[in-house]
């Protein structure tokens, strides 16, 4: 018995060491990714601080981009996860208030930040959908800076962002992309602008802002990248999916009232309240637009 005991022990000892070692293999490779710097030269946005340009930065921002589901309506910061396993990230006071940033950040810095998914050091900004904010035309990121520049300012000091255990694994894993700095095209070039027309062109850019960082590059949908476990799968867009026996009135009615054909109300995980601040041109754009996309199975 003494001999089985001392075996277990063993046992238990090298299980122990296993697990220190694959975790501290993990934090290596995980903190070597948060402190990269990418060398990136921010394209120059001229921005201008008229009436009309402010207008369309405030729609791009509540309508288009989501980007009050994490920063909060008055766009300073809120709370995004706490979860001692997964992490506790914040997203930044983009006012010129007390903790804010909006008076330290150039506007190389907004472009960085929004187009490209890095702070102003360099490194890579967690939780950033800057995948999808990679698309915006140069007209829309000078609209959304001087939108940002003409809130006012609010107090509100928020603790620096940590990421625990469970999402350095999972990002070390492939599962999760926490740092989409990583899979963004930072050499690509930008459109100075599009045309805002009730049709399929202006529909894929909005649904490349809008729509492909929850339902995917092909709007397949599936599983939602870095949404919590408890949502359900993002629905499939394309005309394999459920969409495709829809009019363009029960996709306006989905996104004005986060409600199916048949009346049942869509998850709260589907952003359909900022949606619904979409004019009635760029509804149709997308449901065109959708109408022209490759069916793909989920």
């Amino acid at each position: 018995m003494r001999r089985v005991a001392k075996w277990l022990g063993y046992l238990a000892g090298g299980l122990a060491t296993l697990v220190l070692l694959l975790a501290a293999g993990v934090y290596g490779a995980s903190e070597a990714r948060y402190r990269k710097e990418w060398p990136v030269v921010a394209k120059p946005v001229t921005v201008q601080r008229d009436s009309a340009t402010i207008a369309r930065g405030a729609h791009v921002v509540h309508a288009l981009g989501g980007c009050t589901s994490c920063h909060g309506d008055n766009l300073a910061g809120t709370k995004m996860i706490d979860d001692p396993a997964f992490g506790r990230i914040y997203a930044l006071n983009l006012t010129r208030g007390k903790g804010g940033v909006g008076s330290t950040l150039s506007d190389a810095d907004f472009d960085r930040a929004i187009r490209h998914g890095l702070a102003p050091t360099g490194r890579a900004l967690k939780i950033m959908p800057s995948t999808d904010y990679a698309n915006l035309s140069d007209e829309d990121l000078a609209a959304v800076i001087a939108f940002v520049r003409s809130i006012p300012p609010v107090d509100n000091e928020l603790p620096l962002s940590t990421v625990g255990p469970v999402a350095r694994a999972l990002m070390v894993a492939g599962k999760i992309p926490l740092l989409e700095a990583e899979h963004i095209d930072h050499e690509r070039l930008h459109v100075l602008s599009v045309s805002r027309t009730p049709m399929a062109g202006y529909g894929a850019y909005l649904a490349s802002v809008s729509c492909k960082g929850c339902h995917g590059p092909k709007l397949n949908g599936g599983r939602i990248a870095n949404g919590p476990p408890e949502w359900p799968p993002a629905a499939n867009l394309t005309p394999a999916g459920p969409t495709k026996t829809w009019t363009e009135e029960d996709f306006r009615r989905l996104l004005r009232e986060g409600k199916r054909p048949d009346g049942s109300a869509v998850n709260a995980a589907m952003p359909w309240r900022h949606f619904r601040n979409m004019t009635d041109d760029e509804i149709t754009a997308i449901f065109f637009y959708l109408r022209t996309v490759q069916p793909v199975a989920t």
